[in-house]
């Protein structure tokens, strides 16, 4: 409702504005305002507004790769009884919700993913063993009567508080349906069948009793619950003191986590009633909470197996945000230093607009209670880049005309270069967000939240350019003493590059065949990369456990691998990580076991701090394996149609080899330097074919902005002019990325390096695969199958120059 209020408010305002502004033009007697230009002033003063307002009264919320603590990802298996869905994974997510409130986790996060995933985030707990114990044991509760001691095997030696049976003979073997676990104190006991679940469980508490001087934990029923206790203690009590069948047993994950005796005041044949009993014992204060926490979960509907874990040190986190806010600053600084440049005062407009761009994109985040990750803040900081390349292409349009002669003032040419961009902008960000929108649906994890970012970034993008800048530099166009001073605008005269190919104007598409022998040869030698070299995944996609541990001294490589083969894992990839870090790397290493890695490198290094944990189980690996398979096909099908749609079947064709050139000279050169294929490359893979594709939609749509299609056309000629009037704006906007990007590369640390690596690589690529590429593909299947004669199109009535046409405010 408050949304509504607001909306109507904003238009409210809108409209008197427009009132005001008219009235004020009607009494002076000059003409009505343009009521689209007042629309845009004030939209981009409420949203400016808007997002000061959210920026100053809340923040996003931080992963827990920047905050620091542990994720761990469950999903529910089939039982014998249950089938795992979504209705039974919601029940299992109450009870490990109510275990995690037990024990008194600070802000713990459990919800949802999927129909059978379970994601649980416990911030500030740095130890996966801590994490393990918050979750609890994970397989159902269930309560059992006593049969005796078993005697079947080797028994563990009777401690001496425990008396050997005496009236009732304990049975030599089990029968078929009874169990035998070891107590608390290693004796094996045997069980009947279950007669209680904890579904008849309705809470457990740690009490102190002040009369006895101790700990207890109490129990309450539900359900049938209380009198199935009933029963059980009642048939209990019928047997003699110190019999082991006086006991009754509660079993979670085949292991007892209790066995307590039914006290001789409890008389045979009645048992305890009233819905609720107490366990005494000589407990601690710790015993007694975690026994209670782990009663008061009760049961879980299904089994549930751990099949990712991630642990994240807080200054890992830390690092991460300062070296990212490094990266930010310092490549924000270089874009704007550049675009002022190239565009001078029409540059510093666009500035401002990114500077726009940057408070709504961080106001969204926060009012959208999104969750800032370590790649998402990678991906902010990217779209930072990517959002100047709607301003270079409106600027180098409108200098086009300009200069050209086709419009007379610089208004006229603000005016036309928002025109005629407007379709490369929209078509380029609606590839951008077909990646976005396939990292959100097929990734998972911190992957998934760079999607999230990178649609946000998209679209603060598109509100920045056509609503912040248009405003700003029709304000400036407007400027009298601009109109006397136009070389200060920046629109004045062609940028060097355009010049440079106007005077060789070389004949780039006379021989396409030339240019995509070059293409072949590079799909050749990264295809040897990865054929030879082969591909080195990350855990993601192999599944295995990755520690990453800083030591107080610096570690040789070869020590630290001796030193993780003593502590058992001799097969264990061991590597060097930053300055002080080292990397371990195995397929079957449990949390004992890292802690045991983390521990060895510590002595050998003279102490150690974990900074990241990671384990990913093998059915999991698989299926991030497979969907990140389906997510790259799905992405260049999808390209595919979108461009087939808004273009021709050809432009796509040409457009998609020229992703599939991308993403294997990439891979390839990885492959070559034994970069790890993981998660985040995924996510710059994705982001690198919506580039390539933003880049072949700004060449084709200037191919068919002046391809006429008349009988006798060279379209081979037409597609080189429309690449050497597209390249200055490939050059501008590929620069800006890269002052980004290589801030990232080179400030942003490990985690971040080779994210920034992939991308650079990929812009640089793709800058030549969507000219070079793309384009000759189209133009040698245009000659195989001409296109058809164009549309008769409809004559625009008013001229750009019409007075009436754009009014000034």
């Amino acid at each position: 409702m408050s949304a509504l209020y607001l909306f109507i408010g904003a238009i409210a305002v809108i409209l008197g504005t427009y009132n005001l502004l008219r009235h004020r033009a009607k009494r002076r007697g000059t003409d009505p305002p343009d009521g689209s230009r007042v629309f845009r002033a004030v939209v981009a003063f409420l949203v400016l507004t808007g997002s000061a307002f959210v920026t100053l009264t809340s923040s996003p919320n931080l992963g827990l790769d920047l905050e620091g603590g542990a994720q761990i990802v469950l999903e529910t298996q089939d039982s014998d009884t249950v089938q795992a869905d979504a209705e039974s994974t919601d029940r299992a997510l109450e009870v490990l919700r109510r275990r995690v409130d037990a024990l008194g986790v600070s802000e713990p996060s459990l919800s949802r993913s999927g129909d059978r995933r379970i994601i649980v985030e416990l911030p500030g707990v740095s130890d996966p063993r801590d994490a393990s114990e918050a979750l609890g044991q994970t397989a159902q509760l269930t309560v059992h009567p006593v049969l005796g001691y078993d005697t079947s095997s080797i028994p563990t030696e009777t401690p001496t508080e425990t008396p050997a049976p005496t009236e009732t003979p304990a049975p030599e073997t089990p029968s078929e349906d009874s169990i035998v676990l070891p107590d608390e104190s290693g004796q094996p006991l045997l069980l009947a069948p279950s007669a209680m679940t904890g579904e008849e469980i309705s809470g457990a508490d740690a009490v102190f009793d002040v009369n006895q001087g101790g700990w207890l934990v109490t129990i309450d029923f539900t359900g049938s619950g209380g009198d199935t206790w009933a029963q059980l203690t009642s048939d209990a009590a019928c047997q003699p003191e110190g019999d082991p069948t006086r006991r009754i047993a509660i079993v979670l994950d085949n292991e007892i986590i209790s066995s307590p005796n039914v006290t001789s005041s409890v008389a045979c044949g009645v048992g305890i009633r009233g819905g609720q009993t107490q366990i005494t014992g000589d407990f601690e204060e710790d015993e007694a909470k975690d026994l209670a926490a782990l009663i008061k979960g009760g049961a879980l509907p299904v089994p549930v197996e751990v099949v990712e874990q991630r642990v994240v040190g807080p200054t890992l986190g830390d690092a991460a945000i300062e070296a990212s806010a490094w990266a930010a600053i310092i490549g924000m600084g270089l874009t704007a230093v550049f675009i002022a440049i190239a565009y001078r005062l029409f540059g510093v407009m666009a500035i401002l607009a990114l500077v726009g761009y940057a408070a709504i994109a961080y106001a969204a985040l926060s009012a959208l209670g999104a969750t800032l990750t370590l790649p998402g803040l990678a991906g902010f900081v990217l779209a930072i880049g990517m959002a100047v390349d709607a301003n270079v292409l409106i600027f180098e349009r409108a200098r086009e005309d300009y200069v050209d002669g086709k419009t007379k003032s610089l208004r006229g040419a603000v005016q036309s270069g928002f025109k005629n961009a407007l379709s490369a902008i929209a078509d380029s960000n609606v590839t951008t967000l077909l990646a976005a929108a396939l990292l959100f649906f097929l990734a998972s994890g911190p992957v998934r939240g760079f999607g999230v970012t990178l649609t946000i970034g998209v679209l603060a993008s598109l509100l920045s350019a056509l609503v912040l800048s248009r405003v700003l530099c029709e304000w400036l166009a407007d400027r009298k003493w601009l109109r006397n001073h136009p070389d200060a605008s920046g629109l004045a005269h062609h940028g060097r590059v355009r010049l440079w190919l106007r005077r060789r104007n070389p004949q780039l598409m006379a021989r396409p065949g030339r240019w995509l022998i070059i293409s072949a040869l590079a799909v050749v030698v990264g295809g040897a990369g990865i054929f030879v070299r082969g591909l080195d995944y990350g855990i993601e996609f192999t599944g295995g456990r990755l520690v990453e541990v800083s030591t107080t001294e610096q570690l040789d490589v070869d020590d630290a691998r001796d030193a993780v083969a003593e502590a058992g894992f001799p097969t264990a990839i061991v590597q060097e990580s930053g300055d002080d870090d080292i990397t371990v790397r195995a397929s079957d290493m449990d949390d004992d076991g890292a802690a045991a890695v983390v521990e060895t490198l510590g002595e050998l290094g003279g102490g150690s701090e974990l900074i990241r944990d990671e384990l990913v189980g093998p059915s999991l690996g698989d299926e991030l394996r497979r969907n990140a398979i389906i997510a790259l096909s799905v992405a260049l099908v999808a390209q595919l149609a979108y461009l087939a749609i808004r273009f021709r079947w050809t432009f796509g064709t040409g457009a998609v080899i020229a992703l599939f050139q991308n993403a294997i000279v990439t891979l390839g050169i990885f492959a070559w330097i034994g970069k790890p294929i993981d998660g985040i490359f995924l996510a710059a893979m994705l982001t690198i074919i919506g580039y390539t594709v933003n880049d072949s939609v700004v060449v084709f749509d200037r191919i068919r902005e002046t391809w006429t299609r008349k009988e006798g056309e060279d379209f081979a000629q037409v597609a080189n002019t429309a690449i050497l009037n597209t390249l200055p704006r490939s050059v501008n906007t590929g620069a800006s990325t890269l002052f980004i990007l290589l801030a990232l590369l080179f400030l942003g640390g490990d985690s971040l390096s080779d994210f920034a690596l992939a991308l650079v690589l990929g812009i640089l690529i793709g800058t030549y695969s969507s000219n070079f590429t793309a384009t000759p593909l189209a133009i040698t299947l245009e000659r195989k199958k001409p296109a058809p004669p164009p549309p008769v199109k409809k004559a625009d009535k008013r001229s750009r120059e019409d007075p009436n046409y754009g009014a000034v405010v």
